[in-house]
């Protein structure tokens, strides 16, 4: 049994977390922001690919860069320590409404200088109109914006920000070097011909690589003129001597492939880092780390143990930290759906890889150390993911169980056994689909050889589909008719069940169609307004083709959308079932109830009824479990209509799947949805992920794992998202572990599960952290598919955790 020390932090780390977490209200930053304005001013003459690489190289070399905290891993984001930087060029409407209400936003907010206000203000008019939301808008029918406005569709974030859900080839730069990129990028060039319409274009996009890759080498450098100058005034020796190691570390990596542990590391966060700055995406992911770094781990801590493995660990901690210290800054909507401003930068371990075309357990020295040293820092960054499969060892599981015992929420576990064979069914080849990795939350994608956004497209509410479906196709929360039924039935008029399912067919695959035209005006606008040329650099095949990531540069690609409430409907569409057509509640009686809230005591008799007497999903029924992979099919065969707007241009794919990783979608999309058949009341949370709702599944979680087997896994390649959580007294004991570690292996291995995470945490503790924040500023909870500061939540997403269902594994 490998020995694990989950307790020790060094004094700088503990000090580094120490000022990340006491940071409540974290500031804004506009260098950024105003650097881009500057840049797009002057050069308003060039193609916008080349005004996107010039205006990263001009902040590059303007902006604030500092080295603190006595880190190990350097490198800022923005100006001052957590600040979130501002975008422009994708929106400026929400930032100039809201600039002077940050610092009051449950949950969300932010401090703004009267300086930066000005600044905003100052350059605010020069974006107007040529924003990536304003040309959306401007392509958007009367109709998709009612849709937006409604709620029932939701794709604010996806114009806010860059696209990012992916993973770059973070084994090539190490490898090869920063000059290694611009020695392939100058190599296509010479091979171009500028006669030829497409390959004026390509060069347009390869000069673009070329001048941020020089910009990097640039601003690397000055990282180590930084350490020299900070090196000649420390009067503390063994930092002198870090800061000189690192001033050398960021010399060699400047231009050259990195030789040391530190250095790889090093250079994997600078990568990290430009990838934010450029388009500050969430979900931008390491990808498979316990494998593109572990060259550099054996060589240094196992062959010539030039370092520790203590010395490794305080290292990877660094970096995590510097992950804590990346930020983003979202309007009032989007943050709802965002609770606790995550960035998801995923952290994948642990799965097989192919030797000799044969599939081998992945686990190695560096794999534990990864795990080691998250269990030990107990934060929200990295989310970290472990590849499960049937030959994953016990002794590498039960250091899993050791550290998901920590109460942090991780890791989560993505299962090989399922993922790969999907995969090589859609056509990754075989050794591309033992290499992916989990990308932000429970997503998973290729390292390096995939587009953008595998998950994160528009949102679409179920429920609300649901109840719009049982009302002549009017949405309940705003009134609006998108969809009138052809027959004018609702709840009143139906003849029979078979007749609800028929027109919830016809409502879901009208809006699964409306989410898809919205996500295609979204992504051209992207694609035309919005370049991310460091990002298509490191993603096969975009030097060679000569395209962007989002022109279809990359080898692969597809996406998904992510459904809200999935349980919800499930659950109401069982009630109407049994309790409307079994004849023991009337349609009238069942329309007026849920038009008011269920108020009075009769209405309350009849949300009991609703609430208790109906089966549910989560409790291994398969009256409601069927009824819902109905529902859900009817979307899931929708969605082979349509491709993404990369299809034919270079990709294997590009096609959409279903997915669940809607974040914390569920609490805003419930405060927007009206009472529903399951007994829900109006403006409550739905149900999370494709996880029960709350309360409501009793039998344990061995019956929800069998509920969630039934689930259509292989059509939602987009997550199928499960959170349970379990009292911390349920893994106090050796056995109950082994109980989880056997509950694991028969999820994965006999029911087919895509994905399960855990909350370690007792009610009474979430209690008393929302009763007494300042107690509890590093506790951390998983909220759907990734973790945060429990006191950093809203009230509402605060409790929505504490309700979920506590179980045992007896």
């Amino acid at each position: 049994m490998t020995d694990m020390d989950l307790n020790t932090l060094t004094e700088r780390t503990k000090n580094h977390k120490r000022r990340l977490v006491e940071i409540v209200s974290p500031p804004v930053c506009t260098e950024r922001a105003l650097h881009y304005t500057e840049a797009y001013q002057a050069n308003l003459d060039k193609p916008m690919v080349l005004r996107r690489a010039i205006a990263l190289a001009h902040h590059l070399d303007k902006r604030t860069i500092w080295i603190d905290n006595d880190e190990l891993i350097i490198g800022n984001q923005g100006a001052y320590l957590r600040a979130a930087p501002i975008f422009p060029e994708y929106t400026m409407d929400w930032v100039v409404a809201e600039i002077d209400e940050l610092a009051n936003r449950p949950g969300a907010g932010f401090d703004v200088s009267e300086k930066d206000k000005a600044i905003v203000h100052q350059i605010a008019p020069f974006w107007k109109g040529q924003t990536v939301k304003d040309r959306c808008f401007a392509l958007f029918s009367e109709q998709h914006k009612d849709l937006l406005s409604s709620g029932i569709i939701k794709a604010e974030g996806n114009m806010n920000a860059g696209d990012a859900h992916m993973a770059v080839d973070y084994e090539k730069i190490l490898k090869i070097g920063i000059a290694g990129i611009r020695k392939q990028v100058a190599e296509r060039r010479a091979r171009l011909d500028l006669t030829a319409w497409a390959d004026l274009h390509k060069e347009q996009f390869l000069k673009a690589v070329e001048i941020s890759f020089e910009a990097l080498t640039l601003h690397i450098q000055k990282y180590a003129a930084l350490a020299k100058s900070m090196a000649a005034a420390e009067t503390r020796p063994e930092r002198r001597d870090e800061l000189l190691a690192i001033a050398e570390n960021c010399e060699i990596i400047a231009e050259q492939p990195a030789k040391t542990f530190w250095q790889a590391l090093q250079l994997s966060f600078f990568i990290q880092l430009f990838l934010q700055i450029e388009s500050n995406g969430h979900s931008v992911s390491f990808g498979r780390m316990d494998q593109f770094l572990y060259p550099w781990f054996h060589q240094d801590v196992e062959v010539e143990q030039s370092i520790s493995k203590e010395h490794a660990i305080e290292l990877l901690q660094s970096c995590w930290l510097k992950l804590l210290e990346v930020n983003k800054i979202r309007s009032t909507l989007h943050s709802k759906s965002s609770a606790g401003s995550p960035m998801y930068q995923n952290v994948t371990i642990g799965g097989q890889k192919l030797v000799n075309g044969e599939p081998v357990d992945a686990v190695n020295s560096l794999s534990y150390a990864i795990l080691e040293s998250c269990g030990r820092l107990r934060s929200t960054q990295p989310n970290l993911s472990v590849r499960y499969h049937a030959g994953l060892s016990n002794d590498f599981l039960s250091a899993c169980m050791d550290v998901i015992r920590c109460g942090f929420g991780m890791p989560a576990f993505n299962n090989d056994e399922i993922v790969i064979p999907e995969f090589i069914k859609l056509g990754v080849e075989k050794e591309d689909a033992y290499n992916y990795s989990a990308i932000g939350c429970i997503e998973t994608a290729v390292p390096g050889k995939w587009g953008y956004r595998c998950t994160g497209m528009s949102f679409l509410n179920f429920t609300r589909v649901m109840l719009a479906t049982l009302e002549q196709g009017r949405d309940a929360t705003t009134g609006q008719v998108f969809l009138p039924h052809d027959k004018g039935l609702s709840l009143g008029n139906f003849t029979d069940f078979s007749e609800v399912m028929t027109e919830w067919d016809r409502q879901i695959r009208y809006y699964t169609r409306k989410s898809i035209e919205i996500d295609t005006i979204i992504d051209t606008m992207l694609e035309e307004n919005a370049h991310d040329i460091v990002c298509s650099a490191l993603i096969d095949d975009c030097i060679e083709r000569g395209l962007t990531a989002k022109q279809g540069g990359a080898k692969y690609d597809w996406v998904s959308g992510l459904q809200v409430g999935i349980a919800n409907t499930g659950n109401s569409l069982a009630a109407v079932r049994d309790l409307v057509f079994g004849g023991k509640v009337s349609q009238q009686e069942l329309a007026a109830k849920l038009a008011d809230d269920f108020a009075g005591a009769d209405g309350e008799a009849l949300r009991q009824i609703l609430s208790t007497r109906v089966p549910k999903y989560g409790n291994d029924d398969d009256s409601v479990d069927a009824l819902l992979v109905q529902a859900y099919n009817s979307y899931i065969d929708e969605l082979k209509n349509y491709k993404n707007t990369r299809y034919g241009r270079g990709p294997i794919g590009g096609g959409y799947y279903a997915g669940t990783s809607s974040i914390s979608a569920n609490v805003p999309f419930g405060a927007g949805t009206m009472a529903t058949p399951d007994g829900r009341k109006a403006k409550t949370p739905l149900a999370e992920g494709a996880s029960p709702s709350s309360g409501t599944d009793s039998h344990g979680p061995t019956a929800v794992f069998n509920s969630l087997g039934k689930l259509p896994t292989a059509a939602i390649l987009g997550g199928v998202l499960l959170n349970q959580k379990l009292n911390p007294i349920s893994l106090e004991q050796p056995r109950d572990r082994q109980k989880l570690m056997t509950l694991l292996r028969t999820f994965f291995e006999v029911h087919k599960g895509w994905h399960v995470q855990y909350n370690i945490v007792s009610r009474e503790t979430l209690l008393a952290a929302k009763a007494h924040p300042d107690q509890y500023r590093d506790l951390v909870v998983r909220v759907a598919g990734y973790s945060a500061f429990f006191t950093a939540l809203s009230p509402d997403t605060q409790d929505d955790i504490i309700a979920r269902t506590e179980h045992t594994l007896a």
